[in-house]
């Protein structure tokens, strides 16, 4: 049982990094670069970007229960575990705050499009504050990937 909930904890790291990684700077700029149509490539990376949220929140769940049963109350001294609670914070800002928050501006910039509406200067804040977050979190991803073995000692 223990090689499995390892395997899993390497898993949920590679699982979770690796598809920030790869929606956040490889599909969304594909998206972007090869549709025409901007609101059509921005509609279909907010749904990738919504997926890896879930996917980030669901994952750190599993490592920080992971980290819990293996060390117990020393986990608070763990950097790995520091690392995936700042991971889910972010991640759940942007879920629940950020997202949402841009959706509502899309949804009152309609029938036009939001960066063509009065609301663009707020969404484009919103956009680079997004960015922003997701960035730090790819960066702490890329350090809990170095780190994933500390995880398992």
């Amino acid at each position: 049982m223990r090689r499995l909930s390892e395997a899993l904890y390497l898993a949920a790291i590679t699982l979770w990094v690796g598809g920030m990684w790869a929606i956040g700077y490889i599909a969304a700029p594909v998206l972007f670069s090869t549709l025409g149509d901007r609101q059509l490539a921005g509609a279909v990376a907010g749904r990738l970007f919504a997926l890896i949220g879930w996917i980030g929140l669901a994952s750190a769940a599993y490592l920080m229960i992971f980290m819990t049963a293996r060390r117990g109350v020393h986990v608070f001294r763990n950097a790995g575990f520091w690392l995936v609670f700042l991971m889910v914070l972010l991640v759940a800002a942007s879920q629940f705050g950020i997202q949402p928050l841009m959706a509502q501006l899309k949804a009152a910039a309609l029938p036009r499009e939001v960066m063509e509406s009065v609301m663009r200067d707020r969404f484009a804040a919103w956009h680079g504050i997004s960015s922003i977050l997701y960035l730090v979190q790819s960066l702490l991803g890329l350090w809990l990937v170095v780190w994933a073995d500390r995880g398992l000692k």
